[in-house]
C-alpha cells in the first residue's frame, strides 16, 4: 500500500521529547505545529527560556503554540482543531488533553511513555523504575484516552536496568528508543496499516507520582542497595540528601556499594574514605557530595575539610 504523508502535531516539552521531534522532522511527514509548555524563568538570573522542544521547532520554522491549558481554553481548542491533523504525537507534554483534543486528529493522539505500561503510570516512571529495583523498563507507544496513561498499547520495547544505571543515562536511552519506535509506528500508519492496540491490565498498574525534595532524604536504616538505587534514581532531581552532625544539608551526588559487613549504627561515618553504615549490617561508600553552600567535591576532601567526620551520625 502506498505511503501517504501524515499531517502531524507534536506535543512535548523537555529534553526527553527532542529526539522524537527531530526524527519525525527527518521522516518527511509534515509537522504542522508544535505544542509545548510556555517559556518559563530559569537559572540564577531567572531568564525566561523556551522549552527544549520549542527551540528545536523554532530552528526548523515550525509554528509553536504554548497555551496555558487545553482543557479550559475554548479558543486554544478551536485553534487545535483548525490544523486539520491526521495524528498528534505526545511526549512529556505536561498538559491534560481533553476529549475534544484527543479526538481531533483523524488517527487520534499517540503517547511515547517511558515505562512498560501498565507499570509506572504517571509523572516519574524513569526514576521509579530504578529506585524500586526493577530489572527492566522500556517505552510504550500508547493510544491516548482520557485516563492517566491508561490507553491501549500499540508497541512496547524493553531495556535492562543495570547496577550502574542512573536516571540521566536511562533517560537518554529511552528517549532515543522512543524516537525510533514512534517513527516506525507513524510510517506503518501512513502505509494504511491498522495497528491493533492491546488493552492494559489495570490490576497490574503501578503509579509513579511527581517527585518532591522530601523524596531525596536518605533513611540510613534502609540497606545499602536501596540507598544506592535512590541515589542513582533521584540525581539530579530532586537530589538525594542527608543532614550532618552540624545540622547542615549534604547532597549525595555519587556513591558505591561496599562489601563490608558492619555493625555500627546506621548513618555513622566509618572512616576517612567515606564508608557509611546502613541498615541490615550493610555499607555504602560516598564518592561525591555537595555540602550546603559549597561546590561538589569528593568525599575524602569533604572529610578533610570537616564537612564530614568519622563517627559522625548522618540523619
Amino acid at each position: 500500500m502506498t505511503e501517504k504523508k501524515l499531517r502531524i502535531a507534536f506535543m512535548g516539552t523537555p529534553d526527553f521529547a527532542v529526539p522524537a521531534l527531530k526524527d519525525l522532522i527527518g521522516s518527511g511527514h509534515p509537522i504542522v505545529c508544535v505544542y509545548t509548555q510556555p517559556p518559563r524563568p530559569k537559572g540564577r538570573g531567572y531568564q525566561v527560556i523556551p522549552s527544549p522542544v520549542h527551540e528545536v521547532a523554532s530552528t526548523h520554522g515550525i509554528p509553536v503554540f504554548t497555551p496555558q491549558s487545553l482543557k479550559k481554553d475554548s479558543l486554544a481548542q478551536a485553534q487545535f482543531l483548525a490544523h486539520d491533523l491526521d495524528l498528534a504525537i505526545v511526549a512529556a507534554y505536561g498538559l491534560i488533553l481533553p476529549r475534544v483534543i484527543l479526538e481531533a486528529p483523524r488517527l487520534g493522539c499517540l503517547n511515547i511513555h517511558a515505562s512498560l505500561l501498565p507499570r509506572w503510570r504517571g509523572a516519574s516512571p524513569i526514576q521509579h523504575a530504578i529506585w524500586k529495583g526493577d530489572q527492566e523498563t522500556g517505552i510504550t507507544i500508547m493510544q491516548m484516552d482520557e485516563g492517566l496513561d491508561t490507553g491501549a498499547m500499540l508497541a512496547r520495547e524493553s531495556v535492562p536496568i543495570r547496577l550502574q544505571t542512573t536516571a540521566p543515562s536511562l533517560h537518554d536511552e529511552l528517549s532515543a528508543l522512543g524516537a525510533g519506535m514512534i517513527v516506525n509506528i507513524v510510517n506503518r500508519l501512513a502505509g494504511g496499516e491498522k495497528i491493533k492496540g492491546t488493552a492494559q491490565d489495570d490490576s497490574r498498574s503501578v503509579y509513579a507520582p511527581l517527585l518532591t525534595k522530601e523524596n531525596g532524604h536518605v533513611d540510613w536504616s534502609q540497606n545499602a542497595q536501596e540507598i544506592d538505587r535512590q541515589i542513582r534514581a533521584l540525581h539530579p532531581w530532586p537530589g538525594v540528601w542527608t543532614i550532618n552532625g552540624g545540622g547542615k544539608r549534604i547532597k549525595i551526588i555519587e556513591a558505591e556499594l561496599s562489601n563490608n559487613k558492619v555493625t555500627s549504627p546506621p548513618g555513622m561515618i566509618l572512616d576517612h574514605i567515606g564508608h557509611i553504615a546502613c541498615g541490615q549490617d550493610t555499607a555504602l561508600r560516598l564518592i561525591k557530595i555537595q555540602p550546603e553552600n559549597a561546590k561538589i567535591m569528593d568525599a575524602i576532601s569533604a572529610i578533610n575539610g570537616g564537612y564530614l567526620k568519622p563517627e559522625m551520625i548522618l540523619l
